[in-house]
């Protein structure tokens, strides 16, 4: 009996030590705002209260343009996703985005109420507060089902609609990020708000990604110290906890916009298979299927995801009075 007791003691200290270990090395304190502002901000990043928030964006290019290009980012991301594009677009258009509440520098909902209404209803709020009374609408992820959903809710509000591996139908993952999981597991998610391993963030961007070789060091920085921002650990996990409502997707045969579909080929979060949803429901678009791409074309494949969007922009009324009858032009490229 006391060899048993001797042992149990011995394995009891041999766990707080592991526990100690992983706490040392895995341990992570919130990075404080101004640093990240720092890092994280340039000249174009300006703030703006919206809902008791303080919420980062940026307002680039052509100022005198009344029908911006809107991005949105998705889950656990930022506007910094749309580096590229914007750079590009900011040529001939104004391009407005921001980080969502729950990520980037915006940091959580007050209320921690992370619903597809209240962010459609943030959306509104945050357009309406630059005086923004149409847009083209672009979302991925998360962004593209708060794109589809607010066009729903305010179709005089947009213009034309961008998908790209939008969320919203029920769906079968192929793979799932490592952090995805983590942060719905009960416990282990509550475990995520304190200990955020750097493996975990590197791993769950591999993972959206098809070309594995294009998620650098300094793009795993980001998301990772993007994710210590102070509260959005626990937004993060608060999201997942969110009852979604599985009967929206209905209403999408509803939209009238003319949308451009653009989906990663070998996206394993939300497979193809989602992108011929949307083609199938929605009435005016054009769909194109992006080989050798993952979940985040925009980023992975920012130039050549890039072209499909400028020939919507430019095509969309064209294409929306020509091919109506077919309802799309499909293209894999």
């Amino acid at each position: 009996m006391k060899y048993l007791t001797k042992s149990f003691k011995i394995i009891l200290s041999f766990a707080a030590l592991i526990i100690i270990g992983i706490i040392v090395f895995f341990g992570h304190r919130d990075i404080p705002l101004n640093e990240l502002k720092a890092k994280y901000t340039n000249t174009a990043s300006s703030f703006i209260a919206v809902d008791r928030m303080d919420v980062h964006f940026r307002d680039e290019g052509d100022q005198t343009d009344t029908i911006p290009i809107v991005l949105i980012h998705g889950t656990a991301s930022s506007l910094h996703t749309f580096d590229t594009w914007t750079d590009s677009l900011k040529k001939s258009n104004r391009v407005i985005r921001m980080d969502l509440p729950a990520y980037g520098l915006t940091g959580p909902f007050p209320d921690r109420n992370y619903s597809m209404a209240h962010y459609t209803q943030f959306l509104k709020n945050f357009l309406t507060a630059l005086k923004i009374k149409q847009c083209v609408l672009a979302g991925n992820s998360l962004g593209g089902e708060i794109a589809w959903n607010f066009t729903l809710e305010e179709p005089e509000m947009v213009k034309k609609l961008i998908l790209i591996d939008a969320a919203g139908y029920p769906l079968s993952s192929k793979s799932v990020p490592i952090a995805f999981k983590i942060g719905r597991t009960p416990l282990l998610n509550k475990v995520l708000t304190y200990i955020t391993p750097r493996f975990i963030v590197k791993a769950s961007v591999e993972n959206v990604y098809f070309d594995k070789s294009k998620v650098t060091e300094s793009l795993v920085d980001r998301y990772f110290e993007l994710t210590l921002r102070a509260g959005n650990r626990q937004a993060f996990v608060d999201r997942f906890k969110m009852a979604k409502d599985t009967s929206a997707y209905k209403n999408i045969k509803h939209i009238q916009q003319p949308t451009l579909i653009l989906w990663g080929a070998k996206d394993l979060l939300i497979p193809v298979e989602n992108a011929n949803k949307f083609h199938k429901d929605l009435p005016i678009n054009t769909l194109v299927i992006l080989d050798n791409n993952g979940h985040t074309p925009m980023e992975e494949s920012p130039m050549e995801s890039l072209k499909p969007v400028l020939d919507f922009l430019k095509n969309s009324k064209q294409v929306g009075m020509n091919i109506n009858a077919e309802k799309t032009l499909k293209l894999t490229i």
